[in-house]
């Protein structure tokens, strides 16, 4: 097989990893669920399964890395034959990941080249057919809307509906592909040096956006949104739940990319300190973010509710034929009262037309994952003088923090698969290629109308109970069947002193409990959720409704969780039975 490959130098391991840990849901899905859990509430959670589970477990992912020198599957068979199937339910899940994460990106690539243009094409909708009147679905769903449902992903009305390829879509997502095979094209050697721009443009991005944001006329109601904490959420289970799954997404664990990162370090790397650094710096990046984005969201939100007062305000002086300097938007709410109390029976007439205006209604108002990234971020880029510019420049580091992720993931994949002998004599350049190629014409299937539905199954089922599952098997592997003295011995090997209490404590007990805590949470509230669920447009109403999923759905909901989870006990029978058959020592 030859010899392994290593980073230049440390830095672009550190760089690596940054890249990989800063992706896009550090971007758009922490701060969606800052918002859903109570703004700084949330932040309780989140930073005590940092220290609880996060920290540690990646820790442990470096050191294993770093010791066996091996991918996910290498290492995990090194520790025991038994245990093989952990690294491979890592590698499916990773599979699972890349197939959707590379559609993401070509909405980046989509919506960057779409910046180009005098008016950027979400700010206004379009004519119909008969270009006598602007489009009816676009004035009810709004423009960011329509363009994010109609034009980018022509959505269409159910899953099971089956249309097409969207050729835009196609030709974005060959793109997004021919980047992430250059990328990566000679392994580490290539990665090395890409991260240095993955890793440290967006926050140059994010920088620039957070001076932009504060400037932003309402940006500080979205800022005090964030942090001012509803403690109430502490009591409920789902945002632990979700803390525990941001961690993992966060961190990248139980995918393998960490394992197969650490195992080009040099034996005697430091990875102690670098695991402590990188979850700070991925939990600072996420704060960071979410300043930026409620600042924007507050800008967003107040334009909202000053337009939603303008509107109540041209109404009351239409219908009462008052003197325009008479009301004003911070008076408006008062003379409605005044109003209504004075001529009843007038603004009865009227009562139905009158908005209630809320800015904590519209700074509530959550919008899930994507829809922060291209619907939110794009409404109010659209307000922002220049917006061309602020379009160009955010969409390319969606794109770049995507990719880094793509690079993580795709590592994750292909490490364990040169480790195999199977693969050992094939260029590296042929295999990479190969299995883009592969993955590329099995994601050609979400750019079909119904390809956001799928795309959503695989977000929700691909990969969270199998990484929860996947990680609780490496804490058992390291600290129960390994043993977790002989573990301490190998880090003391490696670092030249034992794991300090903290590692000691954390990895013999508290995480496992807690992520046992966590698992058995999971699966009841699965069970009692009932018929699975995903959001169809409507395209009357021009907004998503709650639908359930067709059986065809849910079996492929459970084949997704199943296929990952049950090759850790289908990979240990499979040792068994060979060690059963005569020589079958000697085989394993």
């Amino acid at each position: 097989m030859g010899t392994r490959p290593n980073w230049d130098n440390p830095v672009q391991f550190f760089m690596a990893c940054v890249s990989y840990v800063v992706g896009l849901g550090s971007v758009w899905r922490f701060p969606y669920l800052c918002q859903m859990h109570g703004g700084g509430g949330f932040l309780i959670p989140y930073l005590l399964m940092l220290f609880l589970e996060g920290m540690p477990l990646f820790y442990l992912e470096l050191a294993i890395g770093q010791k066996m020198r091996l991918g996910s599957i290498g290492a995990w068979t090194a520790i025991s034959p038994y245990l093989g199937g952990v690294g491979v339910a890592s590698v499916v899940a990773s599979l699972y990941l890349i197939l959707y994460f590379n559609i993401i990106n070509s909405w980046s690539f989509w919506y960057l080249f779409h910046s180009f243009q005098p008016v950027l094409p979400w700010s206004t909708c379009p004519l119909s057919p008969n270009g006598s009147q602007l489009l009816e679905e676009c004035i009810v769903a709004s423009p960011t809307q329509y363009f994010f449902y109609r034009e980018t992903l022509n959505i269409s009305p159910n899953i099971e509906y089956n249309g097409g390829i969207h050729t835009g879509q196609a030709l974005c997502l060959t793109l997004a592909w021919c980047m992430t095979f250059l990328f990566f094209i000679n392994g580490v050697k290539s990665t090395g040096k890409v991260v240095y721009i993955t890793s440290t443009f967006p926050y140059i991005v994010l920088t620039i956006y957070l001076i932009r944001g504060l400037t932003l006329h309402g940006a500080t109601n979205g800022i005090i949104y964030l942090f001012t904490p509803k403690m109430e959420e502490l009591a409920n289970p789902n945002a632990w739940i979700n803390a525990a799954t941001q961690i993992f997404f966060s961190l990248g664990l139980g995918f393998g990319c960490i394992i197969a990162f650490s195992s080009y370090n040099q034996y005697n790397y430091n990875f102690e300190r670098q695991a402590v650094i990188i979850s700070v710096v991925c939990s600072f990046t996420s704060i960071f973010s979410s300043v930026v984005t409620f600042a924007i969201y507050g800008f967003k939100a107040t334009l909202n509710y000053e337009n939603c007062l303008d509107r109540v305000r041209l109404l009351l002086i239409n219908t009462f034929s008052l003197e325009e300097n008479l009301i004003s938007q911070e008076n408006v709410l008062e003379w409605v009262e005044k109003l209504n109390s004075s001529f009843p029976l007038e603004f009865a007439e009227i009562a139905d037309k009158v908005e209630t205006c809320d800015l904590n209604k519209e700074l509530d108002t959550a919008v899930e994952g994507t829809g922060l990234a291209y619907i939110v971020y794009s409404e109010a880029i659209t307000n922002m003088p220049l917006s061309q510019i602020w379009s160009v420049l955010y969409f390319f580091m969606l794109l770049l923090v995507g990719m880094g992720s793509m690079i993580g993931n795709v590592t994750a994949i292909t490490t364990p698969l040169r480790d195999l002998k199977l693969f050992a004599n094939v260029r590296e350049e042929l295999l990479n290629g190969l299995m883009c190629v592969f993955c590329f014409l099995l994601a050609l299937g979400f750019t079909t109308p119904s390809g956001n539905y799928w795309l959503t199954i695989f977000n929700d089922y691909g990969c969270n109970f199998s990484l929860f599952f996947v990680v609780f098997m490496e804490l058992i592997a390291v600290s129960y069947i390994y043993g977790l003295k002989r573990f301490c011995k190998d880090v003391e090997d490696m670092l030249g002193h034992p794991p300090n209490w903290y590692w000691r404590i954390m990895l013999g007990g508290v995480s496992p409990v807690l992520l046992l805590a966590v698992l058995i949470f999971y699966i009841i509230s699965y069970i009692q959720g009932g018929t699975p669920t995903y959001q169809a447009w409507n395209k009357e109403l021009g907004r998503s409704e709650l639908t359930e999923y067709p059986l065809f759905g849910q079996a492929m909901i459970g084949l997704l969780i199943v296929s990952s989870v049950m090759c850790v006990p289908v990979t240990a029978l499979y040792v068994y039975c060979r060690r059963r058959r005569p020589g079958g020592k000697e085989r394993t």
